[in-house]
């Protein structure tokens, strides 16, 4: 693809910034092969030592059906001392199939999570202080065109145009982005109480004591959010999600959650409401909120299934239950972190210190 050059430029320089003297762990698919060349090659160039782990087709599905003890228990060296001491880490989503792939359950799965635990701690720690500048990015494969119902080159033109890849100068793009944003944070960070009005929604949160983050490309490409984790016990009232949510390949429409103090007391679904009896059920921290959000990237219009794209749409919100943000001040622990995302150019206000600063998918003179 022509734009890969164009694409691994504006990751190696902007997103993850790498210096003289960087390491560099690439996580990916083996189809995503043409990206990794061209981004090899420029953190070569920028001074940079470079490992690439790689996932084959079915692999994922191979280890959750022969895994042993000793492969369950064997965690990556590289990895391992890459969530450890790495300056910088690239995580490029190429998938191979729609079908989401077996994946571990049971007494498995906990041995599994528990040996990836201080791997998962360092990641979470650095990524917050950015000692490890993390990037999560998707090379577009027919997989991924095919879950967001559109042929390869052109779902290829949507990614590279959420990336801003079109524009005469892709960084400086991002760098109005994270300038324009500045203004939405610095005046979200004066505010502490926060409410959510929409069709079916209601929802006030404090952010006493939180940070607003300005997501401006370097976290994940493309981005174009602005995020915090919201006081845990403050969150009030009810909210709908106008938008399909996805989670392990289930798709759930019309998710309704009621909230007081906090806490998830009732949630409704038209599909899928047995995964949400499923998830409140059993993992722990997942009926308390760890992400409010407002999505501003306008070049994304439609949702694909993709939540590295669908939460950035410009004119949403989207809430997560789940793990909270630690760089945000957030102090929800979970397994999970699962983004729920509403339209709000219909209707959609937003108050902030009971003053109307959103309306209709839009900030009001920031």
């Amino acid at each position: 693809m022509e734009m890969l050059p164009r694409y691994a430029q504006l990751l190696v320089q902007y997103s993850l910034d790498i210096q003289p003297g960087d390491k560099l762990l690439i996580r990916t698919t083996t189809l995503a092969e043409p990206l990794v060349r061209e981004v090899y090659r420029l953190a070569l160039r920028a001074g940079a030592a470079v490992d690439i782990e790689w996932e084959f087709e079915a692999m994922s599905s191979i280890f959750a059906q022969e895994a042993t003890n000793t492969a369950l228990q064997h965690v990556s060296p590289t990895y391992q001392r890459a969530m450890e001491t790495y300056q910088a880490y690239l995580y490029i989503l190429a998938p191979f199939s729609v079908q989401h792939e077996h994946s571990l359950s049971g007494e498995k799965a906990a041995l599994r999570q528990q040996i990836l635990q201080a791997a998962q701690t360092n990641y979470t720690r650095r990524t917050a202080d950015r000692s490890l500048k993390r990037t999560l990015c998707l090379y577009p494969t027919d997989a991924s065109a095919q879950e967001a119902g559109m042929p390869t080159e052109e779902y290829a033109r949507f990614v590279f145009n959420a990336c801003r890849l079109y524009d005469d100068n892709p960084t400086e793009s991002w760098l109005q982005v994270r300038q324009s944003q500045q203004h939405i944070v610095d005046m979200l960070n004066q505010r502490t109480h926060i409410r959510y009005q929409g069709p079916g929604t209601d929802l006030s949160f404090s952010t006493q004591g939180r940070t607003w983050i300005n997501s401006d490309g370097q976290t994940n490409m493309p981005s174009g959010e602005v995020y915090t984790s919201p006081v845990e016990n403050s969150v009030n009232g009810v909210v709908h999600f106008s938008l399909p949510a996805i989670y392990q390949g289930t798709e759930l429409e019309n998710v309704t959650l009621y909230v007081k103090d906090g806490f998830i007391e009732k949630w409704e679904a038209t599909r899928g409401k047995s995964l949400l009896d499923t998830i409140f059920a059993e993992v722990a921290g997942s009926r308390y909120f760890g992400e409010a959000a407002i999505g501003t990237n306008y070049h994304i219009q439609q949702q694909t299934k993709n939540i590295l794209f669908d939460e950035k749409m410009g004119g949403t919100i989207h809430l997560a239950i789940g793990q909270s943000y630690l760089q945000a001040g957030g102090q929800n622990h979970s397994a999970i972190h699962w983004d729920f995302i509403t339209d709000m150019t219909r209707e959609g206000r937003i108050y902030a210190d009971h003053q109307l600063i959103y309306e209709n998918g839009q900030f009001l003179n920031v």
